[in-house]
């Protein structure tokens, strides 16, 4: 028993990728004294000019001043608490403050800037090492009131209570609302963040507020130059040294607006317009619990992965500027109902003359438009979202995933199930059904259920629901340990989505086999930067021993590529994180630390850094200081699933049981169906509890029946219990699957031979060896039990 806790209790290394959100240019790619600002464009484009200036792309972000505190926000509300404080919006003179009072002392922010404006404004203020924070009051431009910003951003997500994936609000203070690191470059133009690692402070600037016209066509100076010297010489401009539009495909259409539209991850420092979007950045997907399984929106996700889950998209040649102007305006924003619905009956002639038919609602002046039941309108954060996937109601989704869906969103009064009756009485096949198929798998495979793993890859295979969902079980197969995934993933990287060839891609890691190799090197060599860098990381494990001297330079270029993805955001605690991750895999263990030490520089209380860096201490020999990371850890997180394990499992090989006990039940609270916790927790509690020892041996079995080792412990703290029968049982099982696990052999052996069955021991080894033609060690050591049996 003592050899099995040495072998076995071992310290378990997360690896995660952990993304930022938000879209992260430091510089365009032309240099920022060609950008001459929007005022520059009055003199030929006066009318386009006017109808950029109001919209909300051109006041995407705006000083305060008097007028804006006149026209733009109410003043006298009462005091709103949080943190242990209390918060009102107050004027002196023609500034705007916010007032904290705590403790009987006020203390009181200036307002330099707000954000936003159609749905909400969030006020920023001067911060330490030049930063701008969002102060903790917003203001809802709807209902005309101050609201808790930090508590309207917590998340409510339906059956996760048994996870600990309750959401709660974060400080104001925190890192993650500082304008330099999240979403400025959504709300100026032509930023330069010049953020300095050493000192973690910034010297942020940027051209002009707002989205302006360069954004979109890119630096106007060459332009406007050829347009004067033109019009002086009287011709006409043979070259307009300008980002054309007009010539955009629907692709580049959409990539132009999905840099700030989509819940993303950079992996370039900049994005000029017509670039491809898979070129520049990654996208969330269903794997982020921030959608609802069946894919409609539950936190704030920005449009673009419901848009690329969009069958008009995916059959015509629809794009954001289709429906929308370059500044952001609906086009077909009209009060009568024809006229509104222009939107989708220019295509779909046939539901305009069969309305009511195709309704079933009565035309009067209450009428729903197409786009109240095909993008119904959400709230989040006091924002309001409309649903651009265009899928029709689904009130059976909202039944069993508990998503929204537009009957009930307009029928406030009435239920799913009333919905759900009047849906499926009106039409002839069960088009919810192929939802409700994808979201079931979906929300198993987030459980880490893998019962329909089989559904799961051959969905994945056929990519039959688009490539969304494909993507999204591809990613949520991470920690699944089942070996069928492999030939799936390596299947992928040949279908047509640069989206779904990355994930397969980087859910190769960890397979080492000259199949996955050889896959990985071409997709090395994709076009697409995306799959490109997803490649880097899983190639990253490889001994590069195992490279022929093509493969090698290949390798170079592409862990090059993948390295500058990583640096180009060096405010970006995550990006240092995954960089530390990519070292590790390469056996770089001080180039690892030192990354994680970066991440850590940038945001001290994040959670996953802290983790890996323990582990790499632990390893170096420093368990003290790998100890306190991880403290450090569960101070910040106290039901952190990695940070737990981590200190139960080091708290174990430093003796510390007590403390390893507690830590290791607290992951099993989090996760029921971590194994590697309860397999660890068999193993600390059996030396005064056999029954427990055994009951958690079993749910490690239970959660990855995949690893014989889980089974065999189960089996042999069953055997320790005098459960003679139903160890055996277990053991044979697990041999049916696994017939060269030699531990396993052994064992059953070692049960039989306790019963007095030598001939049935010796018929399980001669049958087994049988069963290791290439371990010639297991193979002695059977034959050598078999000749000492003979003896007894």
């Amino acid at each position: 028993m003592s050899r099995l806790k040495q072998n076995q209790l071992i310290f378990l290394f997360l690896l995660l990728f952990a993304s930022c959100v938000n879209k992260s240019p430091e510089k365009d790619l032309q240099s920022s004294d060609q950008y001459t600002g929007s005022s520059s464009c009055i003199e030929c484009h006066e009318r386009f000019y006017k109808l950029w200036a109001p919209s909300h792309h051109g006041k995407a972000m705006q000083p305060i001043t008097a007028g804006f505190i006149e026209n733009e926000v109410t003043i006298g509300h009462p005091p709103i608490e949080m943190e242990g404080a209390a918060y009102e919006a107050i004027v002196k003179d023609t500034s705007l403050f916010i007032r904290e009072t705590k403790d009987g002392v006020n203390t009181e922010f200036s307002v330099l800037w707000a954000l936003g404006g159609k749905n909400v404004y969030y006020f920023l203020t001067p911060w330490e090492g030049g930063r701008l924070q969002t102060l903790p009051l917003a203001y809802d431009v709807n209902t005309k009131q101050w609201y808790n910003n930090p508590e309207s951003a917590v998340r409510h997500f339906p059956h996760m209570e048994a996870q600990a994936m309750q959401d709660e609000a974060l400080s104001w203070r925190d890192r993650q609302y500082t304008f330099n690191t999240s979403c400025y470059s959504c709300h100026v133009s032509q930023l330069e963040n010049n953020f300095n690692l050493a000192s973690n402070s910034y010297q942020t600037n940027w051209k002009e507020a707002g989205i302006n016209c360069e954004t979109c066509h890119g630096p106007a100076q060459e332009h406007i130059k050829a347009a004067r010297l033109a019009k002086e010489k009287g011709v006409e401009l043979d070259s307009i040294k300008l980002v054309v539009t007009s010539t955009f495909t629907p692709e580049q259409h959409n990539a132009s607006c999905a840099g700030c539209h989509a819940k993303m991850t950079a992996i370039t420092s900049s994005y000029f317009p017509g670039d491809r979007f898979f070129d520049n950045f990654d996208l969330a997907t269903l794997d982020n619990n921030d959608f609802y399984p069946d894919g409609r929106d539950l936190g704030e996700n920005y449009t673009m992965t419901g848009w690329y889950m969009n069958p008009c998209l995916q059959k015509s040649d629809l794009n954001c500027v289709t429906c929308h102007t370059s500044s952001g305006r609906y086009r077909f924003k009209s009060d009568n109902l024809v006229e509104a619905n222009k939107a989708c009956t220019s295509c779909h002639e046939e539901k305009e003359a069969d309305y009511e038919v195709h309704t079933h609602h009565p035309i009067n002046q209450n009428s729903p438009k197409c786009i109240d039941c095909h993008m119904p309108m959400t709230r989040f954060g006091n924002m309001v979202r409309s649903d651009h996937s265009f899928r029709p109601p689904m009130p059976a989704a909202s039944i069993k995933f508990a998503s929204p869906n537009a009957c009930t969103i307009c029928h406030s009064d009435k239920t799913d199930q009333w919905a759900n009756q009047n849906v499926t009485s009106w039409k002839k096949h069960d088009y919810q059904k192929e939802t409700l198929y994808f979201g079931s798998l979906i929300a198993d495979a987030r459980k880490e259920s893998w019962g329909r793993l089989g559904e799961m890859l051959n969905v994945i295979q056929t990519n039959q629901y688009g490539e969304i969902v494909t993507t999204s079980l591809i990613r949520l197969l991470t920690n699944c340990t089942d070996t069928k995934k492999w030939p799936v993933l390596i299947d992928v990287l040949k279908h047509d989505s640069p989206l779904s060839r990355s994930a397969a891609a980087r859910g190769l890691i960890g397979n080492q086999s000259n199949e996955a190799k050889e896959a990985l090197f071409r997709a090395a060599k994709d076009d697409y930067r995306l799959v490109r860098l997803a490649a880097a990381q899983s190639l990253a494990v490889f001994s590069p021993q195992e490279f022929t001297a093509e493969q090698i330079s290949i390798f170079k270029q592409v862990n090059r590529e993948y390295e500058e993805s990583m640096i180009t955001r060096p405010d970006d605690w995550s990006a240092h994180y995954n960089l530390g991750n990519h070292f590790q895999n390469m056996g770089m263990m001080d180039k690892a630390l030192e990354s994680f030490e970066n991440s850590l520089k940038v945001y001290p209380d994040a959670v996953l850094p802290l983790v890996n860096s323990s582990f790499l201490l632990s390893i170096s020999g420093d368990q003290a200081k790998a100890a306190s990371y991880l403290e450090k850890a569960l101070a910040a997180e106290p039901t952190n699933e990695a940070a737990n394990l981590n200190y139960g499992l080091l708290m174990a090989e430093m003796n510390q049981l007590a403390k390893a006990e507690t830590a290791l039940r607290k992951v099993l609270e989090v996760n029921d169906k971590n194994a590697t916790a309860a397999y660890n927790l068999s193993i600390i509690v059996s030396s005064r509890d056999l029954s427990e020892a055994c009951q958690f041996s079993k749910q490690a079995m239970i959660a990855a029946p995949a690893d014989p080792k889980f089974a065999y412990t189960y089996a042999y703290f069953l055997n320790q219990n005098k459960k003679q029968s139903e160890a055996i049982k277990v053991l044979e099982v697990t041999l049916k699957e696994n017939p060269d696990h030699l531990a396993t052999i052994f064992l059953l052996g070692n049960i039989y031979l306790e019963s007095g069955n030598k001939g049935k021991v010796i018929d399980l080894y001669q049958k087994s060896i049988n069963r290791l033609p290439g371990n010639d060690q297991g193979r002695y050591q059977l034959q050598s039990e078999i000749e000492r049996i003979k003896l007894l």
